[in-house]
This record gives structure tokens, C-alpha cells and sequence, in this order.
């Protein structure tokens, strides 16, 4: 089951807030949700971000992926952590680039 942070909006008409939530992948926007991970005010000044942190880890380090909006809240609350899950991501490519040009030239065909 692939799942997905975004938000959810809550509050009255003109006076949002949001829920950043964890949800399956094609749950409606406040639908079903499996865990709160923190809320998000934009109406205040600066805007007031809420995240708990080892909730975030949790479904991070679990392949949820976040939505862009989600991705820039978590990035300004908690320093490196996309960064670095990205650049393992990355890591991991190049080593299969890296080993698959390896077999090219030795002249191997590749693994199915």
C-alpha cells in the first residue's frame, strides 16, 4: 500500500488549518487518514509548523512519500532529513550504473 503526507484542511471558511497526515495513496484530500503527524497554521505570521519528529522519520524511513508542499514544511523543520534519504537514493543508482558499465565492458550480458 502506497502511502502518501499531504494535508489536510481543517478550520472554518477563510480561516484555515491543516493537518499534515499520513494517508493511503488515493484517499481524499480529508478522508481516511492513518496517523496525524502534526498541523500546520498558515494564517499566522511567521507560519506556525508542528511536526513531531520520530512520526515523521517513521513514515519517511517507511517509502511514504510526501506531497511538494509537505516536503518544503518538513525541510524547514527538520534539517537534512530528505536530503539524505535522497542522496542514499542516489548513491544506490549510481553503484547500479557503475556495475552495470562494469559487465558492458567485460562484455557480459545482464542479469533478468
Amino acid at each position: 500500500m502506497a502511502v502518501t503526507l499531504h494535508l489536510a484542511r481543517h478550520g472554518v471558511p477563510k480561516k484555515p488549518f491543516y493537518r499534515i497526515v499520513a494517508s493511503p495513496h488515493g484517499s481524499k484530500r480529508d478522508g481516511r487518514f492513518l496517523e496525524i503527524l502534526g498541523t500546520y497554521d498558515p494564517m499566522k505570521t511567521p507560519p506556525a509548523i508542528n511536526l513531531k519528529q520520530e512520526k515523521v522519520t517513521k513514515w519517511i524511513s517507511n517509502g511514504a512519500l510526501p506531497t511538494d508542499v509537505v516536503r518544503r514544511i518538513i525541510a524547514k523543520s527538520i534539517p537534512g532529513l530528505l536530503e539524505e534519504r535522497e542522496k542514499n537514493k542516489l548513491n544506490k543508482i549510481q553503484q547500479a550504473r557503475r556495475k552495470r558499465k562494469a559487465r558492458v565492458k567485460a562484455g557480459s550480458k545482464p542479469k533478468k
